[in-house]
C-alpha cells in the first residue's frame, strides 16, 4: 500500500507500506476489490453487463453462468453444472471464498425452492422494520393504501423531524423488490419526501399495518412455465389532487413469472 498522504516516510519516500490485513472501512477499498474480480472475470470469459455493472455474464455455446456481484456477496447461477462447478472451482483458486451453498438468503431476500420453483419473499426484512418502528403489534389490513382521503402537500401539520418518515419510505423502496402490491403506494409517499405531514406518516403507519398481515407474500418463479412476454398497464387518470398529474404502473409476466414492474407520477398533465 502507498504511503497515505501526511504520512509519508522522509528518510524513505518511494517504499511502500506492508498490509497485513485487509483494511474495511476506506472509501476505495470497495471499488479496488470490484475492480479486481472484474478484471479476473474478464479474463475468464464473462462479459460485463451494460444494464447492471454487478451482473457478469459467461456463454459457452449454449451453456449460460450468470454472476452477480454486490461487494463480498456473490449470487452464481447457470444452466449447466458442469460449468457452473469449473467457474466456482476457478474463482476459489484466485480469492479466498466459503464453501457454496443453495441460495437462501441474499441481500435481505429469502430465496425458498420446492419442486414447483423459486419463492421470493422479504419477511424477516419485514419484521425487523415493524420492530424498528414499534409496529410488530400492529392490526393488520387488507389494503396497503385508502382510496380517500387522497393524499396532498397542503392539509395536516407539518413534522417536526421528518428523519424517521424518510427512513421507513427508503426501507420501502427497498422492499417493493418483491413486493409489487405496494410500489404505487411507495410511489405516492415517496412523493412527499420533502416536505412530510402528519397525514403522510399516517399512510406510511397504514402501509406497515398491511405489511404485518402480508409478511409471507413475495413472487414465485415458477419451474414450469411458458416464454410468452406480455405486459399489464394502467394509470389513475389526474390522482394527485395537487397538481392533477396522473400516476401510471406497469407489470411484465414472463409467462407467469412477474419479471419487471414499474410505478411512477408522469411529468406533465395530458
Amino acid at each position: 500500500m502507498s504511503q497515505p498522504p501526511g504520512f509519508v516516510d522522509a528518510d524513505r519516500p518511494d517504499y511502500v507500506c506492508r498490509l497485513k490485513k485487509a483494511i474495511y472501512g476506506l472509501k476505495q477499498a470497495s471499488r479496488a476489490w470490484y475492480m479486481e474480480l472484474k478484471n479476473y472475470l474478464l479474463v475468464m470469459g464473462f462479459v460485463n453487463s451494460v444494464v447492471d455493472t454487478s451482473l457478469f455474464i459467461l456463454r459457452r455455446g449454449s451453456s449460460i453462468v450468470y454472476m452477480l456481484v454486490y461487494v463480498d456477496d456473490i449470487l452464481v447461477t447457470g444452466n449447466d453444472k458442469p460449468l457452473l462447478r469449473q467457474t466456482l472451482d476457478s474463482l476459489a483458486t484466485r480469492f479466498s471464498v466459503k464453501d457454496h451453498e443453495d441460495l437462501s438468503y441474499f441481500l435481505g431476500i429469502e430465496a425458498c425452492r420446492d419442486e414447483t420453483g423459486l419463492h421470493l419473499t422479504q419477511k424477516k426484512y419485514i419484521s425487523d422494520l415493524l420492530t424498528k418502528t414499534n409496529m410488530l403489534l400492529s392490526k393488520p389490513v387488507n389494503k396497503p393504501m385508502a382510496t380517500t382521503p387522497k393524499l396532498s402537500l397542503h392539509t395536516g401539520t407539518k413534522l417536526s423531524d421528518p428523519a424517521e418518515f424518510r427512513s421507513v419510505v427508503g426501507s420501502l423502496q427497498y422492499l417493493a423488490f418483491t413486493r409489487p402490491d405496494i410500489s404505487y403506494s411507495v410511489n405516492r409517499l415517496s412523493q412527499y419526501m420533502h416536505n412530510p405531514i402528519d397525514e403522510h406518516w399516517k399512510a406510511v403507519k397504514r402501509v406497515l399495518r398491511y405489511l404485518n398481515g402480508t409478511s409471507s407474500h413475495g413472487i414465485t418463479l415458477r419451474r414450469q412455465t411458458s416464454t410468452n412476454l406480455h405486459a399489464y398497464s394502467d394509470a389513475d387518470w389526474g390522482g394527485d389532487s395537487d397538481d392533477l398529474v396522473s400516476t401510471n404502473a406497469y407489470v411484465v409476466y414472463l409467462g407467469y413469472n412477474p419479471i419487471s414492474w414499474y410505478s411512477k407520477k408522469q411529468r406533465g398533465v395530458s
